[in-house]
């Protein structure tokens, strides 16, 4: 350690069961006080259960944690903040209709009286801004914030409580390339101001632009701890999955051919009256894979559900092989078309977290021939199919009735993946495919998609990284504020002309 000082976390031989599933086997690492300190595996590789047992969700069945050198004790969370360690979840813990003052008060009004609690909370909170950068509307509601705005506000939430240690999982999973920019601003203020930050993340480039050391670990032990300047993307990805990724294969050309799904003029207006899709026209076609790029909230998730027959048209149709799509029971007669959607968000749409894997594994097709007989299922055969998908899409644990909850993201990723491509659909809608998922999963995931093309299925590939638009796509369409602004061939597009196209120039995009 830098002069000499104690470590300000180390993880000494901690180990953790879940069953027969051993999460962390003797896992020890040190972090450095004043650093940002990298952590990254493979889905399931046990990082967020070592940050669950730091942050004190978890207690470890064997091992230790010091902090300063101190041997230390944190059986939930409120030790955790009393002993200076905040964490941002990868998925925000917020009220959504408190104000961000409220949110800040918290549990922590100091007494009956709440005005002078808040009155203290607001100031404290703009000496925090002030300090590290952190602009956030304190009289906002949270439920009309930006994904950004609501990540600092919990930032904000862990540094009024004390936190002198930050813990980030996944942070950019659900951010733009700007907003992820100004997060590692904010992460580098903490770091100049002495504060510790532990970063989990499967972006390798993130790790190597942002962290000091990076830890390595894969099915549930530490395998390499490197200083990130002495390291590469590669290695990282070698270490992580245990092997070399193949490299990318070539770009297969699309052959002309009718669209399988054509939408004609597709409008849609939300509960607050706001038309967020404005006239779209769009053909799928057999064998290849449009990618639409560009910032969130620009219409992309309400032209997906339009297309997914999961939100009512103000105005236009969709078409399927030349004959219109019937206005009613339009999710289901678009299934039993050869429709599927792998949705954006996996905990709202995709899966339900209270279910077994094998049920999650039927949602939406739990009709199909062979899943049942009558109204009834025929659990056996269904948890049989899933014990072979599990192993076909590399699923973790394999454990059919495992609660799906009870997967890390990655994996209840690739359980959705695994439902929605193993039936060869006509036309798929892929929505974020690879959020929260790490490198060897998104290796897997691109080639199924590559295979689904070369089979002939229509992809639409909605995706805010710019690297797996262009990876993947054949046509590439922007979007913008409901419309579309601009189009390339995969042979013509750039980072630099999408991201001129997102703001709206168009002429020197082309």
């Amino acid at each position: 350690m830098s002069g000499g000082l104690a470590p300000a976390i180390a993880f000494d031989r901690i180990t953790k069961r879940f069953g027969a599933v051993v999460a962390n086997d003797g896992v020890s690492c040190e972090i450095s006080p004043g650093s940002i300190h990298g952590i990254i595996g493979e889905n399931g590789a046990g990082k967020s259960t070592l940050m669950s047992i730091l942050y004190g969700f978890y207690q470890a069945d064997a091992g230790e944690i010091r902090l300063d050198g101190q041997a230390v004790r944190i059986h939930s969370s409120a030790d955790a903040i009393r002993l200076g360690i905040g964490m941002v979840h990868q998925h925000f813990v917020l009220v959504e209709p408190f104000t961000v003052l409220e949110n800040l008060a918290l549990g922590h009004e100091g007494g009956l009286m709440l005005q002078p609690g808040l009155d203290r909370a607001r100031a404290e909170a703009r000496r925090i801004e002030a300090a590290y950068g952190l602009a956030v509307d304190l009289d906002a509601k949270v439920e009309d914030l930006a994904v950004g705005a609501r990540q600092r506000v919990e930032i904000l939430k862990a540094l009024y409580r004390g936190a002198r240690i930050l813990i980030l999982d996944e942070p950019t999973g659900v951010l733009t390339p700007d907003e992820a920019q100004q997060l590692f601003q904010i992460l580098r203020r903490l770091k100049s101001e002495g504060k510790t930050v532990l970063l989990i993340t499967h972006k390798l480039k993130e790790i190597m632009a942002a962290t000091d050391r990076v830890t390595v670990m894969r099915a549930g032990r530490v395998v390499g701890d490197v200083a990130t300047s002495g390291t590469t993307e590669a290695d990282l990805a070698e270490r992580m999955v245990g092997r070399k990724l193949a490299p990318l294969p070539d770009r297969v050309p699309v052959a002309p051919a009718a669209p399988i799904l054509r939408a004609e003029g597709l409008s849609v207006i939300d509960a607050g009256g706001v038309e967020r899709v404005r006239g779209i026209d769009l053909d799928l076609r057999p064998g290849e894979i449009v990618g639409i790029a560009g910032v969130s909230g620009n219409g992309q998730s309400e032209l997906m559900a339009a297309l997914a027959g999961l939100t009512p048209l103000a105005a236009g149709r969709l078409v399927w092989a030349g004959v219109p799509v019937p206005a009613e029971d339009t999710a289901m007669a678009l299934r039993r078309l050869g429709l599927g959607h792998i949705p954006e968000d996996r905990h709202k749409n995709g899966m339900i977290g209270a279910f077994e894997a094998w049920e999650t594994s039927v949602l939406g097709y739990h009709r199909d021939v062979g899943h049942g007989q009558g109204a009834w299922l025929r659990p056996g055969f269904i948890r049989a199919l899933t014990r072979q998908r599990m192993v076909d899409y590399d699923v973790r644990p394999r454990d059919e009735r495992l609660r799906t909850a009870a997967f890390s993201g990655g994996n209840q990723q690739k359980l959705i993946c695994a439902r929605e491509m193993a039936r060869g659909p006509k036309v798929l809608l892929v929505g974020q495919p690879t959020r929260g998922v790490d490198v060897g999963a998104i290796e897997q995931i691109h080639a199924r998609l590559r295979a689904l093309k070369a089979a002939g299925t229509a992809i639409l590939l909605v995706s805010v990284e710019l690297d797996e638009i262009l990876a993947l796509a054949d046509r590439i369409l922007v979007m913008v504020d409901g419309r579309f602004t601009g189009e390339l061939d995969r042979s013509e597009a750039t980072e630099r002309a999408l991201g001129l196209l997102m703001a709206g120039v168009r002429d020197e995009a082309a």
